[in-house]
């Protein structure tokens, strides 16, 4: 039996993280089992009473005091009413959902790409890998079309110190690098070719990255996506999600980039993956 109810969150800080995001800390009053189990790439849903609920990404996943954080932005009312809260503040959770990225810490090398929020999908497993016994290369593109609009400042200043970044930018000031993500691959495949790659953001930029991949001598099996659509209830009952035949809240967010060309393939409104879309 699936229960919607949802349980007890409380606000512990948050503060401005980018242009119209602001970065959350949570802690879930009784965390359970499956909290604990959460692995980067999954979702939950944020509850605030008088507004609804809405899906979120973990930034990363809850500990054993069922304490965790997310990024959030600004896009209509639930999310300005949640930006004027304060530390304490009681709100609702339900998750985790769906599935994340995969255990894939034997690989030697990962490129990890995100555009604009896109990265916060990924920061947990960026820290998980680099937390391994035998820490896994992971060097990251990052694009966002201007420096105000990056997300993530305190983890990128961390990153940096431990993997090799590159921030490009659509509106690139002096000094910056400017252009798309893919237009630094060069330098990246430069250091040989990634076992797996990891992409999340504007679904024309992960396609476009999956396929230069390709072009690069990458397996379609080792390229995944983290796809974003209509999450309303997390649990395949409401149909706003679909990828194709699949439930996005159930079968993804996460994707591997073979299987997701296949679902978009049997979508009959559109026929081909030029034209990703709900169906």
């Amino acid at each position: 039996m699936i229960d919607l109810t949802p349980r007890k969150l409380l606000l512990l800080e948050h503060y401005a993280d980018g242009e119209d995001a602001r970065h959350f800390t949570f802690r879930i009053e009784q965390p359970l089992a499956a909290d604990l189990a959460a692995i980067p790439g999954q979702f939950f849903m944020l509850v605030l009473p008088g507004f609804g609920e809405a899906p979120f990404t973990y930034v990363s996943t809850p500990d054993a005091q069922g304490v965790f954080k997310a990024l959030v932005r600004r896009m209509g009312a639930l999310t300005t009413a949640l930006f004027a809260l304060q530390a304490d503040a009681v709100l609702g959770y339900r998750g985790p959902f769906g599935n994340g990225w995969p255990l894939f810490f034997k690989a030697k090398r990962v490129l990890a790409v995100a555009g604009g929020c896109g990265l916060a999908p990924l920061a947990g497993v960026i820290d998980a890998a680099a937390q391994q016994a035998e820490p896994t290369q992971i060097s990251l593109v990052y694009g966002a079309r201007k420096a105000d609009t990056q997300v993530l400042g305190r983890e990128r200043s961390r990153w940096r110190e431990s993997m090799p970044l590159i921030e490009t930018f659509d509106q690139a000031a002096t000094g910056q690098r400017s252009g798309s993500p893919l237009q630094h691959f060069d330098e990246v495949f430069s250091a040989g070719l990634p076992d797996v790659l990891l992409c999340c953001g504007p679904e024309p930029l992960m396609l476009a990255a999956a396929e230069e991949c390709l072009r690069r001598g990458m397996a379609a099996e080792s390229l995944w996506l983290s796809v974003e659509r209509r999450m309303h209830c997390g649990v395949g009952l409401c149909g706003h999600c679909y990828v194709g035949s699949s439930y996005a809240c159930v079968d993804g967010p996460t994707y591997r980039y073979d299987q997701y060309l296949k679902l978009l393939t049997h979508c009959p409104q559109f026929p081909g993956p030029a034209a990703p879309q709900v169906c």
